[in-house]
């Protein structure tokens, strides 16, 4: 799994299809069709399991997912529009879903912040971890999740119990189902977004309340 960033081409500039490769651009066209149909089949777990993170209501109309790595160069860009997302639409909910293969401090961060889930403190440690300048190592990471005031030693427990570890598991398995290729990736009432730019997801948010 490589780390990418998932962009758009505007549909009036979609590029012109040569006759001779109308076989070939079905394929890509088949891929999107069938990983839209693990999508739906997977749609329970995508935005509504329960060991998962998130904020807003539970049963908001309007689900935002978001794929992303604590290491990843594009999480971090994306990470002030969905900050500002977050303030901006209370009425919605938004599920976190961290994923571990970019960097070895990955996993380490993702526990952190899971196992602050469990006192809270998902989202604080979440904006902590993603405001820190640069790639922090384990220390730093416990640095900055306990600047949200959680319990120290409650959350290095957590960390390694079976919770935390096979919230992480159904997490990957997921984004294997549904194809999940790159981070961060953009998932708004069971559809992947082809965008990471903020006034765009904003523009998508309004059409679906």
């Amino acid at each position: 799994m490589s780390e990418e960033a998932k962009n758009t081409v505007p549909e009036n500039e979609q590029p012109e299809t040569a006759p001779e490769e109308k076989t070939a651009a079905a394929a890509p066209e088949q891929a999107a069709a069938e990983a839209q149909k693990m999508i739906e089949a997977n749609l329970p777990a995508l935005n509504n399991d329960a060991n998962t993170p998130f904020i807003g209501a539970a049963d908001a109309k309007t689900v935002l997912v978001e794929f992303f790595d604590f290491s990843c160069h594009y999480c971090h860009k994306v990470y002030p529009a969905v900050k500002k997302i977050a303030e901006a639409n209370p009425d919605i909910k938004i599920v976190f879903k961290p994923l571990t293969f970019v960097a070895p401090i990955s996993q380490y961060a993702a526990k952190a912040a899971l196992a602050a889930n469990e006192q809270g403190k998902f989202f604080d440690a979440y904006k902590a971890i993603f405001e820190f300048e640069g790639r922090p190592d384990e220390a730093k990471v416990d640095e900055l999740v306990a600047s949200t005031g959680v319990d120290m030693e409650k959350l290095k427990a957590d960390m390694n119990s079976a919770k935390v570890n096979n919230a992480l598991s159904s997490i990957n398995d997921l984004a294997g189902k549904i194809q999940v290729n790159g981070v961060p990736a953009l998932f708004l009432n069971g559809k992947q977004l082809q965008t990471i730019d903020g006034a765009e997801i904003q523009r998508q948010i309004d059409s679906v309340k």
